[in-house]
């Protein structure tokens, strides 16, 4: 059963409401903004309805902290109103609501206008859905392409992938640099990290699978995958109408070898003129390549990594960073357990 919460500071209108959509919809029926918003932190509606006129906080301010918050955006809102005047019903348009309803409403107009806008709200969400798997489908297409080129580092990508969701997930649970994080689209965010090393395919099998360590004219070439990931990018973005998830993984390939101190490549950015993706998959990366064995080097142990990690923060490493992957190193060590 599909919920809804109807938000009004009228007992009156909030039990018509109620009586209205019981045994169709189930429903919360709350006397301000302010409480709805305490609900929304336990649980996720179907819809709002959502009166224009309340003390402290009106309709018009509800709904604006609800596309403000990544979380809440996409929920539908329904304004209930006693107003009838066009310049209302525009302001609520411009701001997101899907529909005005005029108190007092009619049972079965309101149970009718909710069941068209949650059956049209299912149709774009779905349709969103396979948009998202099909770009996922290209992106896990084009990883396994590189990947089947390195011989040296197999598994990195997948791993790399996880490290870094469980950085994210801790950087929103302590709500550091929340503002950016609110911005992601997660579902496109973190499948996007695979192309981090999609640079990789332009360098040759003779550098790229070399059995032993690198030289400096060598290890110049493999340097070079940042830019030509970034390039690589560009122009898949330039064939295509919607390339907001290749902007993540253009961030991803073109900047997860700065370093914070400004000594990394390939631009040489410093501190917080590294995007945060960078700076996020830098840390996912390093880790990765410590613990895993190569050709020219040993696996260290988890806890020879969170070490060199650790001593590497403000150097290497973006701090936050560093005191963020160290909440969740344990974590970390449980995934390298299961490898």
């Amino acid at each position: 059963m599909k919920t809804i919460l109807i938000v009004d500071d009228n007992d009156t209108n909030l039990m018509a409401a109620k009586t209205a959509l019981e045994g169709v919809y189930k429903s919360y029926t709350l006397p301000s903004a302010q409480k709805m918003f305490k609900l929304l932190d336990k649980i996720f509606p179907d819809l709002i309805l959502l009166d224009v006129d309340m003390p402290e906080m009106d309709g018009f301010e509800a709904i604006q902290a609800l596309k403000a918050d990544k979380r809440l955006q996409d929920i539908p809102v329904i304004f209930l109103t006693a107003k009838h005047d066009a310049a209302s019903e525009i302001r609520g348009f411009e701001m997101g609501a899907l529909d005005f309803i005029n108190k007092p409403f009619s049972a079965p107009v309101l149970i009718r206008r909710i069941q068209t806008h949650i059956e049209t709200d299912m149709l774009i969400k779905e349709s969103q859905r396979t948009v998202h798997d099909f770009y996922n489908a290209t992106l896990s297409v084009i990883a396994d392409m590189v990947e089947s080129r390195d011989k040296v580092t197999g598994g990195h990508i997948e791993r790399t992938q996880h490290y870094l969701e469980l950085l994210i997930n801790e950087l929103i649970h302590t709500k550091m640099y929340a503002t950016e994080v609110a911005s992601w689209d997660m579902s496109l965010l973190l499948p996007s990290a695979q192309l981090h090393d999609v640079g990789k395919i332009t360098i040759s099998d003779t550098v790229l699978n070399k059995p032993g360590k690198l030289t400096n004219e060598e290890f110049d070439i493999i340097k070079t995958h940042c830019m030509e990931g970034e390039q690589l990018i560009d122009k898949i973005i330039s064939k295509t109408d919607n390339g907001i998830f290749l902007e993540y993984a253009k961030r991803f390939a073109g900047y997860h070898h700065e370093k914070w101190d400004g000594s990394g490549y390939p631009r040489g950015l410093a501190g917080a003129d590294i995007p945060l993706e960078g700076r996020l998959m830098a840390v996912a990366d390093v880790y990765d390549a410590l613990v895993s064995e190569r050709p020219y080097k040993k696996a260290f142990s988890h806890e020879e990594a969170v070490e060199i990690i650790t001593k590497s923060s403000g150097t290497h490493f973006d701090p936050d960073i560093v005191r963020i992957f160290l909440n969740v190193a344990s974590e970390f060590a449980a995934s390298l357990i299961a490898k």
